[in-house]
């Protein structure tokens, strides 16, 4: 019986190692991954470096700026600076720029709001803008094939805006409840505070439209306002994936005849620092310390590692809506909201403005170990002994945003 199992073993034995000799005899006849197909070329290896490409810059009799850079991209992105914010209101004008934001890319005097929408949605384009207090922006992104629409759409609703009365009249109810909602915002309403108690002059003008002005706005005064700021030698049209040539051939006739207006002196600001403080009946208190950067964007320098410093400061809130680990390596993260129960959020944030700038930490805790924190945390030297490694990763960090 052993010996009539053991040949049945032999035998089962044998035809599997016929099988595997089979198998091994017909994969060994497949070509190597590492053999050249034919017909097949490789595509050239890329380079290690890239230079960037060139910044090509022209200046229109009237003062425009014409400024490109050559990408290679499927997209094009246009974008027309204005050096116009709140810092020009006056006590009539204030919260023009704020309204002036909601009402980018209404009516012009060529086309209505409906046929702009049309416009933009036809060629997949995204319409964006923003006003801060130094700068108001309007942006325009979609595929290059469609650079003219963009750039004549662009241009005409920043020239030409018709301010109708009843959509600026809209756009002022919607202001109204945005001031509202930013009522809720404690954050919105220190980093205005901060502007406001620590600079006299031009900067401490509100950036939100204060509510007192909701009643005196209207269209008279945006027009009057974007007649006296929106003038030559204060604009810049930039854009990236176009060829400076392209661009100069349909936004120079846009642009040529545009008032270059007289030469305006940016209204001084001087940091003067101090105290603000708000009741409220909430159960978090919100804090905020900041301290004045001289030089601003004119010490480039400087502000470069100013903006690195936030980065390597990071912080966060004790919860992380992006999941575990967000953010958490950060120096603000593990020596306060780790040590500080109590701490809620905690990061640092910086204002660089052309002359002078600020930068601070924002937090809010629980309201009674306020008083018991602070002095705490502000003992804390966050930016000392830092190694080489962690500023290259901050760097890293800063260079991704651009």
């Amino acid at each position: 019986m052993y010996r009539t199992a053991l040949s049945r073993f032999r035998a089962v034995k044998g035809r599997t190692g016929n099988l595997a000799a089979a198998h091994y005899a017909t994969s060994s006849a497949v070509a190597s991954l590492e053999t050249p197909l034919e017909g097949v070329s490789l595509p050239p290896a890329l380079p290690d470096y890239v230079a960037s490409s060139e910044t090509k810059v022209k200046t229109l009799s009237n003062g425009v700026k014409i400024a490109s850079e050559k990408l290679l991209t499927p997209a094009a992105s246009i974008g027309l600076f204005i050096n116009s914010g709140s810092i020009y209101e006056t006590p009539i004008s204030s919260g023009a720029s704020h309204l002036l934001e909601r009402m980018a890319f209404k009516s012009t005097t060529n086309r209505t709001h409906l046929r702009i929408v049309r416009e933009v949605e036809a060629i997949g384009g995204n319409t964006s803008t923003s006003a801060s207090r130094e700068c108001m922006a309007y942006t325009f992104d979609a595929l290059k094939s469609y650079v003219p629409e963009m750039v004549e759409l662009l241009i005409d609703c920043v020239r030409n805006p018709a301010f109708l009365d009843w959509e600026v009249n809209e756009e002022l109810q919607k202001l109204k409840a945005e001031l509202e909602e930013v009522s809720k915002n404690p954050e919105r309403l220190i980093l205005e505070a901060v502007h406001s108690t620590g600079y006299c002059g031009a900067l401490a003008n509100p950036l939100l439209a204060p509510e007192s002005a909701l009643d005196r706005l209207d269209s008279s005064i945006l027009e009057e306002f974007v007649t006296e700021n929106y003038t030559g030698t204060r604009m810049v049209l930039a854009a990236s994936g176009i060829e400076h040539e392209e661009l100069l051939q349909i936004a120079e006739p846009l642009l040529s005849d545009l008032p270059a207006g007289p030469y305006l002196e940016e209204p001084e600001s001087v940091y003067v620092g101090g105290d603000f403080r708000r009741q409220a009946d909430a159960p978090s208190s919100h804090f905020a310390l900041a301290f004045e950067v001289p030089g601003g964007w004119n010490s480039e320098k400087e502000s470069v590692i100013l903006t690195v410093m936030q980065m390597l400061m990071g912080g966060g809130g004790s919860f992380s809506a992006g999941g575990p680990g967000k953010g958490m390596h950060s120096r603000l993260y593990l020596r306060v909201l780790n040590e500080y129960q109590q701490i809620q959020s905690f990061s640092a944030f910086n204002s660089i403005f052309n002359n002078t700038g600020l930068f601070g930490i924002y937090g809010s805790t629980v309201r009674l170990s306020l008083h018991t924190l602070l002095p705490c945390l502000f003992a804390q030297k966050f930016c000392s002994s830092v190694c080489t490694c962690t500023c290259r990763c901050a760097y890293g960090l800063y260079y991704s945003t651009l």
